[in-house]
Parts: C-alpha cells; structure tokens; sequence
C-alpha cells in the first residue's frame, strides 16, 4: 500500500481508502455484515488507514467503529459525515444554512457518531452536502471550531453536492475547510478543470468518492442487470442506463486492448493518476473487492499513454436521467 499526505492536515492517509456506506445495509441491498467485518479487517491488514462512513449510512458507523476498536496498534484514520437536518440531497440551491446544518444539528450528529462508534474523535468530519453561498452565515462554523477545540474531531471538510466540483471553490478558496469529498472518476473528469488545481493551491486534501461510477466501471454492468427492489441503483441506472454503460465500458476495454473485468482496475490508476488526489475511498462489501482493490496502490504510475487513452472515454451526464 503506498500513502499520501491528505492535503495540510499531517495526516498520511492510504491510496486506497474504504468506503464504508455499501456495509451499513442503507441503500446498498445484500450486505453481510459477517462478510463486511471480515472485508474490514482485511483491508487494515493490506494496508488502509483511511476509512470513510456518514451518519445515514445504517449501520456503517457501529459496524466502523467495532473493527477500529480491535486495531489499537495501527494508525486508522476515520471520517463521517452529517447528515442535511432537512434531509435533502444534494443541497437545493439558495437553501438556508440554519435550515441544513444549524450548529445544533451538527453537534447532535457528531455525538451520535461517537456514540454509535465508540470512539473519542473523529478524524475528519464532513457536512453531506454542501452550496458555496454557506460561507459567512448561519452557526456551522462556529460550531466547528467548537467542536474541533473539544477535541472530538480534528479536521473538517465537506463532501460536495454530486457532479458539482464547482460548488466548493470558494470554499476552498476561503482556507475554512481542510479536505473536499468529490465525485471523480473516467466518464465524470470535471474536477480536473478547476476543483483539483484550486485544492493543490490551497493545500486541500481531495478524497476521490464514486471512482468505479458505482460500479459502471467495474465491467459487470449489463443490459440484462438487476438489482434487488429496494437497492438505489435501480435509481442510478435507470431507463436505459445499464446498456449505455455497457456500450462504453466496451468501448473503454477495446481501446485499451484489455478486457471488461481489467477495466477497474486502470479506472482507479486514472484516478491515482492526478496527484492532487489524497485518497480514494472504494466499497468494499467482501475480501474479494478489498484484494482486488487494495493490489492497485504498488507504487506503479499509470503511463501516460494508457491516461490519455482512458481520457478519451470521458461521459458526462446526470445520475438519474439517461443520456
């Protein structure tokens, strides 16, 4: 496992970070929280520091905090998030910052995270969405500077509203936050534009969420998937989605000369590829995923070559609307 410093924090943090919403049973349907602890464990043992979980995740926090709590000697690094008061996602644009995240709330959240955890802090803590005319009103702040002096989280960040890289730049900017959670990945390159140059100016660490497109980039996606009635990708790939994805997944591995099933793996190397990026936090629900995933960070940089030839596959789009 090879290790980046996560912007000004001091932390050194894992390539490959853990994704801990698929194990909290909130979504994500089919999780064995059996199989999750396991994966968990096995991901410690191959070298991840970094795991991230939120509030609404189910039961990722408890299930987090029980696997850490069994690590004392290694240097884990959590990360959770609080929820929107108004549970609206993403953040609508013009919404009051004491109608989302009154500092009440946010105090509230994190008390129920620790409790949930059972730990003593939290290394980064993470507002779930996030619109950029926040900065200067409403209490957030101040409640995190509280916070922060209480010893109960030592960074804060924020994890920007989906497909908006662009949302977070003044905050980035205004030197408040020490690290951006933003959707990156070969069809969504828009952080590249301006986001991830802003952040490497301002000494942001950039935590790389969604990186396989939820599993768009995996290869397994067909015309003919399904998932189980209650799991949100029946939402993600809607209408005719699943054979869009499959049309460019194919494309993608033809142009690599490689297979379907290699194509995950030079979709998280593109990803490592930007050196603004801290972490990249990937599900991991079986042991299988986290040997998968976990070989990619070697120390090997992706050429330049095959980058710019995964480059070309870029595919903007809504999440819920086909394309």
């Amino acid at each position: 496992m090879e290790y980046r410093q996560l912007g000004r924090t001091g932390l050194d943090v894992s390539e490959i970070g853990y994704g801990a919403w698929g194990i909290g049973g909130a979504g994500w349907v089919g999780a064995e929280e059996d199989e999750s602890v396991r994966a968990l464990h096995r991901a410690i043992e191959r070298g991840v520091t970094f795991i991230d979980t939120a509030r609404g995740y189910g039961e990722s926090e408890r299930i987090v905090g029980q696997v850490v709590r069994q690590h004392p000697g290694a240097d884990l690094h959590v990360a959770t998030k609080v929820p929107p008061a108004n549970d609206v996602f993403p953040a609508e644009p013009g919404a009051d910052p004491m109608d989302v995240f009154p500092g009440r709330h946010i105090r509230s959240s994190v008390e129920q995270s620790l409790r949930a955890t059972g730990l003593d802090a939290f290394d980064v803590l993470q507002l779930h969405v996030w619109n950029d005319d926040w900065i200067g009103r409403g209490d957030w702040l101040e409640t995190v500077d509280e916070l922060r002096r209480s010893g109960l989280i030592r960074f804060f960040g924020v994890s920007i509203n989906d497909l908006q890289p662009e949302n977070a730049l003044a905050l980035v900017r205004s030197g408040l936050v020490d690290t951006v959670q933003v959707i990156y990945n070969v069809f969504h390159q828009q952080p590249e534009e301006q986001l991830l140059p802003v952040c490497a100016e301002h000494g942001v660490g950039v935590i790389v969420r969604v990186a396989l497109d939820e599993g768009g980039l995996t290869g397994r996606i067909t015309a003919d998937t399904t998932f189980p009635a209650d799991d949100w990708r029946n939402e993600y790939f809607a209408g005719d989605r699943r054979r869009q994805v499959e049309e460019h997944v194919t494309a993608l591995a033809d142009d690599l000369g490689a297979r379907a099933a290699d194509v995950p793996e030079f979709a998280l190397r593109y990803v490592l590829s930007a050196p603004e990026v801290s972490t990249v936090v990937v599900g991991m629900r079986t042991t299988t995923n986290v040997e998968r995933n976990t070989a990619v960070s070697d120390g090997r940089p992706l050429p330049a070559d095959r980058r710019a030839v995964l480059a070309r596959h870029r595919w903007e789009r809504n999440f819920y609307l086909p394309a």
